[in-house]
């Protein structure tokens, strides 16, 4: 008998583990599918009634053609989203917001709707409930004073001489955010010359008041700001509003046109200024304001940004605030690269390949006012955005691009350089206190939060865990070294400082608790401090302890509530789920059991189509004001905590090597 050894038979695979295999093969599948020719991926980014609202205020404030079907569709996707109250949310099933009731029904007047309409009568009954359109906020009042419907005395003042005033005033644009810098600046030109809305169809919305419009006077302090700051500048904005008719034109004229030098330079050709909704929409009123033909060039292209955000369905439409390509190229890259595989490693290289050229090497932004000797090198969030970068996406791609090198027959050195100077741009912008914010250094003048104009509380850009550990991220990531590093101490001691009683860090850019401990537990390990240590342990028992019933995590934007008392259980959110999932993987918790039955979770919700459904909001653009829906995040963020759990169970090391 010939002595012939048979190879043995694999063992059949766990029934669990054949579930997660397969959802990581749909999940990827259906992303690659969703990738752009040239590369990149971007995904639909929606915010609340407010954006949409506006975008058709805007065009009968000009008094543009009326588009009718582009009007019925927004009226859909506004009705859809109205609440059984009959007022408007700032996140889906959220509590009613006056603002954006208030925006909403205006908007819905103007396309047509009958205020004898069921759906409108309800919306004004669920406004004048809670005291009318009076308690609506400042930029609310803004344009309700465009269209003549309040006087402008009832805006808090911001004189266009703001323009003029030295870098060491107490109020200076480099001392507030690049969003309330963009925003702003064109707006302070509309409030001194003070226009009026054409609005042809001459639509009011009196009725939203419980007294005349016209008697409204300042607006109240908002919860957010102390009295004794609030009553200061309140003294302040009664002295202005007193003595600024009497400033002088030349000086006037000399403010307004340094505004408009100030907007034309960061035009941003059709990106707009700041790339973000507000300050293109603004542009666009000033250069109105100030004569220009409808065919001068620099009208033309902001009017066409705007065009650029709008997102036409079937059945409805709305404008997106902005857009975000080079986030959701950069997560979906690395969800990739955890995915593994020589399809999605290839692919994922031709998203890093996109966005290679993206990176801001020849302009020194704004962020330059604080840091001067700083070079330029990071990325911004949408498709163009020079004069604002931001440390996010800039730590982000570094990481990714690291993590790829040499990977699928790549040159190993390929992007070196540009790691190099992101890192160089990243580290140069760390705060004096060893944090980092989003788009400036040492942005927090913590006292501008207390000026009339600032009901919103988010005028400034100031250190944030998720930020600080992103940015720790990618030192650690890059070989940095704790024990030697003096960037890395300051971070870790930031981080440390930050932490919440419960072990929990908040998350700014993400919603919310949830979001910040995963980016801190990424970057703690990533770092070199061990699962054991007190803040890892601390972070691990508050993420088990808020688990859901049915395996996942979920958080709304109730959690950025002013006076935060501790987790109040929201429904579980794929997202959340894959944010918690990793930040307990990365504390070495592969083997919990709280991990078992999330990752359970996202195997039992995924979708036919390979993602996650996902309606509720998980990101912030400005807490307790301003709330995002990022498309993407159900697409890839459960891919790639499923791939990190298949990964990890199946490698001899329980360690995450990667800063996320």
């Amino acid at each position: 008998m010939n002595d012939v050894t048979l190879a043995a038979a694999p063992p059949p695979q766990s029934s669990p583990a054949a579930a997660i295999e397969g959802s990581i093969r749909s999940a990827t599948a259906a992303l690659l599918d969703r990738q752009r020719p040239d590369g990149h991926w971007v995904f639909e980014l929606e915010a609340d009634a407010t954006v949409p609202a506006e975008y058709v205020l805007l065009r009968h404030y000009r008094g543009e053609p009326v588009d009718a079907a582009l009007e019925a569709k927004i009226a859909a996707y506004l009705r859809r989203i109205q609440r059984a109250d009959g007022g408007w949310p700032l996140f889906h099933d959220g509590d009613f917001d006056m603002s954006a009731s208030v925006k909403a029904y205006f908007a819905l007047k103007m396309i047509g709707h009958s205020p004898d309409d069921e759906h409108m009568r309800r919306a004004r009954e669920a406004i004048l409930r809670r005291g009318g359109a009076v308690n609506a906020n400042v930029f609310t009042r803004v344009l309700m004073a465009q269209f003549d419907i309040i006087s402008w005395r009832a805006v808090p003042v911001m004189p266009v001489e703001i323009m003029l005033l030295p870098k060491w005033f107490p109020f200076h644009l480099s001392k507030i955010s690049y969003w309330g810098r963009t925003v702003i600046v064109p707006l302070l030109v509309l409030q001194a010359l003070k226009p009026k809305a054409k609005n042809p169809k001459g639509v009011r919305v009196d009725e939203l008041f419980t007294q005349d419009p016209k008697s409204i006077g300042g607006k109240s302090k908002a919860p957010h700001q102390k009295w004794s700051w609030f009553l200061f500048f309140r003294a302040v904005d009664v002295m202005l509003r007193a003595v600024e008719p009497y400033f002088p034109a030349r000086t006037r004229n000399r403010a307004i046109d340094k505004a408009v030098a100030f907007v034309t330079e960061r035009l941003n050709g059709e990106d707009g200024l700041g790339a973000i909704y507000p300050a293109m929409a603004n542009t666009v009123m000033m250069f109105d304001l100030l004569g220009y033909p409808p065919d001068h060039p620099d009208l033309v292209v902001a009017r066409q940004s705007l065009e650029k955000l709008l997102v036409i369905k079937d059945d409805e439409a709305y404008c997106q605030p902005c857009v975000s390509p080079v986030w959701d190229t950069v997560l979906t890259c690395h969800t990739l690269l955890e995915a593994g595989g020589d399809t999605a490693i290839r692919q994922a290289i031709k998203g890093l390949e996109w966005l290679k050229p993206l990176q801001v090497l020849d302009v020194a932004g704004d962020w330059k006012e604080a840091r001067p000797n700083v070079r330029p090198g990071g990325w911004a969030f949408q498709y163009a955005n020079a004069y604002y970068p931001d440390l996010d996406d800039t730590a982000v791609v570094v990481m990714a691009m690291d993590r790829a090198a040499g990977l699928g027959g790549s040159d190993p050195v390929r992007y070196d350089e540009a790691i190099a100077r992101g890192q160089e741009w990243v580290v140069g912008l760390q705060c004096r206190d060893g944090g980092w914010g989003a788009f400036d250094a040492d942005n927090d003048y913590d006292y501008l939060n207390n000026i009339p104009f600032a009901d919103h509380g988010a005028l400034l850009d100031p250190p944030t865990a998720d930020l600080t550990a992103r940015c720790l991220s990618m030192m650690a990531q890059l070989g940095g070294k704790l024990d030697t590093n003096p960037a890395m101490q300051a971070a870790v001691e930031w981080l440390r400082r930050d932490q919440r009683p419960e072990g929990c860090w908040y998350g700014r850019w993400g919603m919310n608790y949830i979001y910040g401990t995963w980016s801190v537990l990424c970057a703690l390990n990533a770092a070199g401090v061990g699962p054991r240590s007190p803040q890892v342990r601390q972070a691990v028992d508050w993420l088990v302890d808020i688990q859901n019933p049915d395996g996942g995590w979920g958080e709304d934007g109730d959690s950025y509530r002013l006076g935060y008392d501790g987790h109040r259980p929201a429904a579980s959110a794929a997202s959340q789920t894959a944010w918690a999932l990793l930040g307990l993987m990365a504390a070495g918790e592969v083997d919990h059991s709280a991990v078992s039955r999330g990752i359970k979770y996202l195997v039992d919700t995924q979708g036919a189509d390979g993602f996650w459904n996902e309606e509720l909001y998980t990101a912030t653009g400005f807490p307790r004001v301003f709330y995002l829906r990022y498309h993407g995040y159900p697409k890839f963020f459960p891919l790639w905590a499923l791939a990190r759990y298949r990964n990890l169970k199946a490698g001899n090391d329980r360690h995450v090597r990667f800063g996320m």
